[in-house]
């Protein structure tokens, strides 16, 4: 690898908008609109009130940090600057070591809708995951530039689909579906919260990218914030339909927006909602594979991964080694779910809690490197507690990011010993650049 290779800033502003709203807006709106109703009736909309407010700042918190230090690192990069390095590369494995099951995750779920639909068994369903993951890898090797274009397309797409559904669900909302407006309990609302929480996680994967934003200024703050908007108008617009109609209680839980699209389309309501879970998981899997192989192209550049994964395209100077990387975890995952030794409900919950951490981190580093900005500061620390408030719900889920806490301690030992017993100097760029942000 030439040292003068870096990688191509091409990412504008519509890009950029799509790859958040790609990031964030998940398989979970198709899902977790019924789910929350369920729980705690039209009150649900409360929580998605106060969600669809709460994610402003911790979409800008992300936002204000990719601006002011665009880096391939993103959330590790942040950490490293206010923490140290070792900090930053140990977020930057536990964000890197997210992907490799979430992205498989998301494309059986996408899959899942489309072999629902049609009445496909669960080898269909790995082949198609199989194919959303190989289309999301190799959109990565082409590069941003097209990358972010197919991800205009796709974000397009999604939202002509959750707007055609709240207008098919409008004629079918009454208002006796609003009463009794909290049958369960205020506790419900915030238990719904909780779980409408997961929903707006993601703006820390595109700080991946920020170095390959044309304008890191005005794509991170500006971008992130129209992002945040049409995200929260949409999630609260899925709610409303899913309330005022009961689908909820008609559908399923679990499938109530399928049910509310289901109803004017007939035998092809199905399919198309079949296809939108596709769309919105591809989407995401674009968005994470992105960020993950940006995060381990950092690491390598820093130190802390093997060198391999820090090689760049010749052609596309995209880093394909860390794409290499993926595509080996993402075959490795499909084929233990296809062996049925792992359930998706039991490899959904390994990446929760490093997640969350990556997400801890970035927050915490917002608090100390925005400091010459009372804003800043302000949504960093609101971001810091509500997610701190979420982490304890992740349960067993916890030994996941311990078990990489473990094994980089050990590699990260056994590398300062190389480097004593060859009398090379300790301190890394990374710790020099450290210390001149301090």
């Amino acid at each position: 690898m030439k040292e003068n290779k870096s990688l191509q800033r091409n990412i504008g502003m519509p890009q950029a908008i799509a790859l958040y709203i790609g990031a964030v807006l998940g398989s979970g709106v198709l899902i977790v609109p019924g789910l929350a109703a369920e729980m705690a009736g039209p009150a649900s909309l409360l929580a998605w009130g106060f969600m669809t407010l709460l994610i402003l700042p911790l979409a800008l918190s992300m936002g204000l940090l990719s601006a002011k230090f665009p880096n391939a690192g993103g959330v590790s990069h942040f950490v490293t600057l206010a923490f140290g390095p070792k900090a930053g590369a140990l977020v930057g494995w536990f964000f890197l070591m997210s992907v490799p099951i979430g992205g498989p995750v998301a494309a059986l779920t996408g899959a899942g809708y489309m072999t629902a639909a049609m009445g496909w068994g669960d080898p269909a369903r790995i082949a198609i995951a199989a194919g959303m993951l190989a289309i999301g890898l190799i959109i990565n090797v082409i590069g941003m530039k097209v990358a972010g274009k197919v991800q205009i397309a796709v974000v397009i797409a999604i939202v002509a689909v959750l707007v055609f559904s709240f207008a098919a669900a409008l004629p079918r909302m009454e208002s006796i579906h609003f009463t009794p407006f909290v049958p369960h309990g205020w506790m419900s609302v915030g238990q719904a919260a909780a779980i409408l929480f997961w929903c707006f996680i993601g703006w820390e994967a595109v700080s991946h990218l920020s170095e390959e934003f044309k304008d890191p200024q005005r794509a991170a703050v500006k971008g992130v914030t129209i992002a945040a908007v049409i995200v929260g108008v949409l999630y609260f617009l899925s709610a409303l339909a899913t309330v005022g109609t009961q689908s909820y209680l008609r559908g399923g839980a679990d499938s109530s927006l399928v049910w509310i699209i289901s109803q004017p389309l007939g035998a092809w309501g199905g399919f198309i909602a079949g296809l939108t879970g596709l769309f919105i998981c591809t989407a995401t899997i674009i968005a994470y594979s992105s960020a993950a192989s940006r995060v381990a192209y950092a690491l390598s550049r820093q130190g802390y991964a093997p060198k391999w994964m820090g090689r760049l395209s010749d052609r596309y100077q995209t880093p394909v080694g860390a794409i290499g990387f993926l595509t080996l975890c993402f075959t490795a995952v499909l084929s233990l779910y296809g062996s049925g030794l792992l359930s998706i409900t039991t490899l959904i919950k390994f990446p929760n809690a490093t997640f969350i951490l990556t997400y801890i981190g970035g927050c915490a580093a917002g608090i100390r490197l925005l400091r010459g900005s009372r804003a800043g500061v302000t949504i960093s620390w609101i971001s810091f507690a509500a997610t701190v408030a979420v982490f304890p719900f992740t349960g067993w889920a916890i030994m996941y990011p311990l078990l990489i806490t473990l094994l980089f301690v050990l590699v990260d030992y056994l590398r300062q010993g190389r480097k004593r017993a060859g009398n090379i100097p300790v301190a890394s760029d990374a710790e020099k650049i450290s210390r001149r942000a301090l």
